[in-house]
């Protein structure tokens, strides 16, 4: 994606690398074209709302001080679905790629305001070679990413090879033969490709700028190797009452006014607590699905092999037709006996948590552990237009001639290759994909004609790809039964009744307790547990256990603290109260109030207990000192210098930073730890050999550092800007 240009601008720019890539693959033959862009667009386009519904607001954020007007932004995010609907050459678009788009017109614009001025601050510069080999000669992982069918996680067939990676080959082809839609698409990825290129650098300018010194690398390497032996003598914090304390109300004003800093919000966030009542099958529903399976088992047995995924398409979850082969590790049926039992059987059904599932065992074939093979591809599609150049029986025709030729041997398997085959990822190799074996990503038929075949033997074998003729270079010796298993899938759902029902509760529970008072007291008498979301950002769709929580979050926008409302979601139903509004700044004191109080009462804690050690000042030693505050010495045979727990105490980078400060036989002043007052006194210190290299060290800990500053920098560059987010006004 990228921002609207002029079509001056986009003309320019489009002759560009584009231009650069058909110089280069002008040769090139494959099986793509504008039928396979909309094929590859397809998964992300269906029917939806206008883009315009939302709030009235005129702005939907701020970045660098600028606000960013909402009609400015929409029209930025109707381009770029503009890009998507010529592509498919229909106005619809679902809700996922509406919110994609417009996090993505969000993020661009931010990058356009605040991180692009500083690439060019520091003379980044990314040359058209770059983007053309990131983007065609060896495409980055962003290229895979745009070119993967997000509901199944895999590369589209027309732009796949046999083992199911992306064909370069088909792809410079379809870059090649790319038009004004196909252009305005890989543009898109230039940017996208461009922008992250441009990141890389500068995050690799700043990691270069990192430097751990020889001094820093010999200090880390002597912590790193120092073990103490310590006692100490400790009066914890949770040792005393909270009550033993008194906190003023002008304690917490001074505090508050004095350390505003520790309170300060960085972006504005909602808490809510909320009640839920899962929607789950009832007993009534459960025997119901499993009537219905016993009958669909019954009636499984009765059919032949020519029926089953006709009926397996009629019984099963979504109409998924699912036959899959297993070897003895990898069987998921739970009776052992499907390993002796006659073609035909069926099993189950067994209730496996989300579904009945009812199994038929429809093949054992003896298979090769593993298998090497050729192939020639007769596609079925123009390499140029991608519209269907013959039908299933011509290529088929054509494929069983080319067959007996070769078996002739009137024509070799590496000419057709060349000359033939439509497969341009294997052409390179002979047609030799090598070795495989049953797990490898190959399609079905593909796999089975090479590890079900013998050495030598040729077949033509049709896949959806086309018609494959695949001779048997090499088989292993070793083989083992793969069982062909069929699965119906009985989906353990609650009934529309049930859902009524449970809905109808949180409803009532809803509407009787619609204030927070009511909410806090029934919560308490009918003792039930609350789940909390907090740091709820306005732009938040998810929720943990919440999915598509996009209008609980609007309503924690616009209510007030206090308000109680009924929410439906596909698997609950939930009654929420906001029950906290924390805006971005300095937080106000109600708001932190009961933080304050913490943190001022172990502060007037810890005085109270320095008090009691300076009683027993002049002590010689740990032993002393206990015996005076009545305590328990404590000692720590091993305390790891590099480390942050102390056994018995948990952790405390406070005792571990004082016992390394502090010499061999000395003994420390009274000091506030992370959990008490202590005294310590360091018995002894190991230090283990140095290496004489600390080169070693240095480059560890300065990838410590680069680790962290790719974050850091752009949240820094962020955080300057000072940005308000308020895009989900419009999403």
């Amino acid at each position: 994606m990228s921002n609207e240009k002029t079509p001056i601008e986009s003309k320019k720019e489009s002759t560009s690398v584009l231009e650069k890539i058909r110089r280069r693959t002008a040769l090139l033959v494959g099986i793509v074209g504008l039928a396979l862009l909309i094929f590859i667009l397809e998964s992300l386009l269906s029917s939806g709302r206008s883009i315009f519904g939302g709030g009235d607001a005129s702005t939907i954020g701020v970045i660098n001080g600028k606000k960013i007007d909402r009609n400015d932004f929409l029209m930025k995010v109707e381009n770029q679905l503009n890009v998507i609907r010529q592509s498919k050459q229909n106005n619809d678009i679902d809700d996922a790629t509406r919110s994609q788009v417009v996090d993505y017109t969000w993020q661009q614009m931010i990058t356009d305001m605040v991180i692009k001025p500083e690439y060019e601050r520091v003379g980044i510069t990314v040359g058209e070679d770059e983007v053309y080999d990131k983007v065609v000669t060896n495409p980055s992982q962003i290229i895979s990413q745009r070119l993967t069918d997000q509901k199944t996680g895999r590369i589209y067939e027309q732009l796949a090879g046999p083992d199911g990676n992306l064909d370069r080959g088909k792809w410079k082809q379809f870059v090649q033969n790319a038009g004004a839609n196909e252009e305005s698409f890989i543009k898109q990825m230039e940017e996208d490709v461009k922008n992250t290129r441009y990141a890389e650098k500068y995050a690799t300018l700043i990691r270069k700028g990192l430097y751990t010194t020889s001094a820093e690398a010999k200090e880390g390497v002597k912590i790193d190797n120092t073990v103490l032996n310590v006692s100490y003598v400790m009066k914890r914090f949770d040792s005393v009452s909270d009550s033993a304390v008194k906190v003023t109300d002008s304690d917490i004003q001074k505090y508050y006014s004095d350390n505003s800093y520790e309170f300060k919000n960085n972006e504005t966030t909602r808490k809510i607590e909320y009640v839920a009542y899962n929607v789950v099958p009832s007993k009534e529903d459960l025997d119901a699905i499993e009537k219905d399976a016993l009958r669909a088992a019954e009636e499984f047995k009765g059919k032949n092999m020519r029926e089953d995924s006709g009926f397996i398409a009629q019984e099963s979850q979504n109409g998924t037709i699912t036959i899959q082969d297993f070897n003895k590790k990898s069987m998921i049926v739970r009776d052992s006996s499907i390993f002796t039992a006659p073609v035909g059987t069926v099993f189950g059904p067994y209730n496996e948590g989300a579904f009945f599932k009812i199994y038929k065992l429809e093949a054992v074939n003896s298979i090769a552990d593993s298998a090497r093979v050729r192939h020639i591809l007769i596609g079925t599609l123009d390499p140029q237009t991608q519209q269907p150049k013959k039908s299933n029986e011509q290529a088929k025709k054509q494929a069983d001639s080319l067959l007996v030729l070769l078996k002739e041997k009137k024509v070799s398997f590496d000419t057709l290759v060349k000359t033939v085959s439509d497969d341009m990822g294997s052409k390179t190799n002979g047609g030799d994909y090598g070795w495989f074996d049953e797990n490898k990503g190959f399609v079905q038929p593909f796999k089975d004609a090479g590890l079900m075949g013998t050495k030598g033997n040729i077949t033509v074998v049709p896949t959806q790809f086309g018609y494959h003729i695949i001779e048997v270079l090499d088989v292993s010796k070793s083989r083992h039964n793969s069982y062909k298993v069929a699965q119906i899938f009985k989906l353990i759902a609650p009934s529309d009744e049930t859902n009524q029902k449970i809905f109808a509760t949180a409803n009532e529970f809803g509407g009787k307790y619609n204030s927070a008072d009511l909410f806090d007291k029934a919560v308490r008498e009918q003792k039930l547990a609350p789940r909390i979301a907090d740091n709820i950002k306005e732009s938040d769709r998810q929720l943990p256990g919440l999915d598509a929580a996009k209008e609980l979050v609007r309503w924690a926008y616009s209510a007030n603290k206090g308000d109680v409302a009924v929410f439906s979601f596909n698997d609950k139903h939930i009654v929420a109260k906001l029950s906290g509004i924390k805006n971005k700044g300095v937080l106000p004191l109600e708001e932190v109030k009961e933080e304050v109080i913490a943190k001022l009462t172990q502060q007037k804690k810890a005085e109270m207990i320095l008090n009691e050690f300076k009683k027993a000042e002049g002590s010689k030693n740990i032993n002393d000192y206990a015996s005076k505050l009545g305590l328990e010495p404590k000692t720590v045979e091993k305390l790891i210098g590099s480390g942050h727990n102390v056994e018995g105490l948990g952790h405390d980078d406070i005792v571990v930073g004082t016992a390394l400060g502090t010499k061999a036989g000395q003994t420390t002043k009274p000091t506030v730890g992370d959990n008490g007052v202590f005294v310590l006194a360091v018995n002894s210190i190991e230090s283990g050999n140095q290496p004489s290299d600390l080169k070693m060290k240095q480059k560890q800990m300065e990838q410590g550092l680069s680790g962290r500053a790719d974050y850091e920098a752009f949240n820094a560059l962020k955080d300057l800007a000072e940005i308000e987010d308020h895009k989900s006004r419009v999403d």
